[in-house]
Formats: structure tokens, sequence, C-alpha cells
């Protein structure tokens, strides 16, 4: 496939502090791309200077092949953009909110393109609602149709299912797998919802500090982690003997309701059920999770890069 955007040696600096340092990446046609790292690790400042929001102190951004600061008009155009913390004209309704944008993109038959994403979108009961007095996932919802009016080529989304309930949400990751498998259409996502981005991302790019530490595959990403996650239902009166098991043992353990969840490794696991089982500990019910990319999303924000 080929390369719908290139970013290389991206950087931005606000005085003495470099908020992006000699960030490079490309993004494919079709492809659902990862932006993660923890909050100030540079994530928002290179999503603005994607969309040429925010000025280089270095670089070089293309779009299917053309500068973005020699070509922005046309690239933008096939371009758009959604973020759960983007403010909209509250005194606006959301059909005005929509149609709105649809004059700002010069969309040709407005009616019929505004139908489509109210339908797409399931708006039809929010449809004559001021957006002030939309709840935060109703917005939500309202920022991302708003991202489709165009129905760009290209996609950048800052925590698109942040403040909606589990079904909208689900319904919203679908959406996007279908418009990427139907029409090709290239995504860029920030969450902190890893499993979501496990779901529906092809490749992870994490960034800390700035600086990206790492761009593989959410799977391959998790392979990175050894530690496994036991978890073991156990009786009250055998919970306090199984964690000073763990203590004595230096395994790391915590409580979660009625279960014991044990940090090890995951080779190590059947020694340690053993040894349980030579101590008397007794479980009712055992689940081994292995290392997800929450697990690596962790390991690395507490890193000192």
């Amino acid at each position: 496939m080929a390369n719908i955007l290139e970013a290389k040696n991206l950087t931005k600096k606000f005085g003495n502090f470099t908020a992006v340092d000699n960030v490079s990446f490309a993004l494919k046609e079709g492809e659902i791309l990862g932006l993660l790292g923890p909050n100030g690790a540079g994530k928002t400042t290179t999503l603005q200077m994607l969309l040429g929001l925010t000025t280089l102190t270095e670089g070089t951004i293309k779009y299917f092949g053309k500068d973005l600061f020699e070509h922005r008009s046309e690239i933008l155009e096939q371009v758009n953009f959604s973020s759960a913390y983007t403010k909209l004209p509250w005194l606006l309704t959301v059909r005005e909110n929509l149609n709105f944008v649809a004059y700002l993109y010069g969309i040709k038959d407005r009616k019929s393109r505004i139908e489509k994403i109210r339908k797409i979108f399931q708006l039809e009961q929010l449809w004559n609602q001021e957006v002030r007095h939309l709840s935060a996932g109703q917005t939500t919802r309202l920022n991302i149709a708003k991202a489709f009016i165009n129905f760009p080529k290209v996609l950048l989304l800052d925590e698109p299912t942040a403040s909606l309930d589990p079904e909208v949400a689900a319904y919203i990751r679908e959406f996007l797998a279908n418009e990427r498998k139907q029409f090709q259409v290239s995504i860029i996502i920030t969450s902190h919802n890893m499993a979501e981005v496990e779901e529906l991302c092809d490749r992870v790019i994490f960034i800390n500090r700035g600086k990206i530490i790492a761009d593989d595959t959410p799977e391959n990403l998790a392979k990175t982690i050894q530690i496994s996650h036991l978890r073991l239902l156990v009786a009250d009166n055998i919970r306090p003997q199984l964690v000073a098991f763990c203590q004595k043992n230096n395994f790391p353990c915590s409580a979660d309701g009625r279960y014991v969840v044990i940090d090890l490794k995951e080779k190590e696991i059947a020694a340690f059920l053993q040894s349980l089982a030579g101590g008397g500990i007794a479980y009712d019910e055992i689940s081994i999770e292995r290392p997800s990319l929450e697990d690596y999303f962790l390991q690395k924000a507490k890193e000192k890069i």
C-alpha cells in the first residue's frame, strides 16, 4: 500500500521546551494507526501540526505526495479531524452545526449529505437540540459525525469514543472499521482505551517526551512484556494466607473483589500453583491474563526516557 501521509523530522519547540522531537512516520492508505503516549507526551501537538494548525520548528508533512503548507486548502478538503474535547457553537442545533460545516467544506448536495450523516450516526432524536443541552457522549457523537461530513480520505481522531456509553462506542468502532474496509479511509487515533486500540489499530506508535520510542503492531508490543496476571478466586478465610505466601516469595499481588491477582512470568505459573498446593492453599477459580497493550502502556509511561 502507498503512503498517504508522510511526516519527516517533525519538531516543535515552545521557547526552550521541545514538545515534539524529530518525529518521523508514515500512514498507509487504508491503515488505522494508533498514536499513544502519556499525557504531555506530544500527541496533541503532533496532531495540530498534521492539521497545519501549529507551525513546524523543523520537518515536513506530505499528504498524497504534496507538501501540506504549499497545498493546504487542496489537502484539507480531503482530511478531517474530531476530538472529544472540541467545543462546538453551543447555541446552534445539531442540524445547524452540521449544515455550517457542510458550507465550510463546500459540499455540493448539502441536504443529501447531512441526511446521510444524520442516519449513520443515529442523530434523529438530537436533531433539533442545541449543543449546550447535549450530554458529553452526545457531543462526542456529533463531533465524529462532523468529521465525516466531507467523507475524508484521511481522518485524525483524538479520543474518538471518550464519554460514549459502551453500546455507542462499539457502534462507532464498528463504523470506523467498515469505513476503512469499504473506502480505504486512513485513520490516526489517539486513545487511552487500550482495548479499543488493540481492536482497531493495525499499528501503534508510542510517544514519550516528544520522541517515538516504539512503532509496531499492538500484538508485538504486548509480547515485549513478560509479566502475566494470574487471577485466583479464594475463600475469605484463605485470602490472607495466599497474600502472605506471595509477599514471602516476592510475588506482587493485589485484591480485586473476591479475587487475588498475582503478577509473575508465564513460565513461573505452573511452579507457583504447585507451591500453593504443597502449602495447602486452595482456590476455587483460576484465569490467566497474558500481557496486553495496556501493560505495555503502563510500563513505558512509568519509564524515565
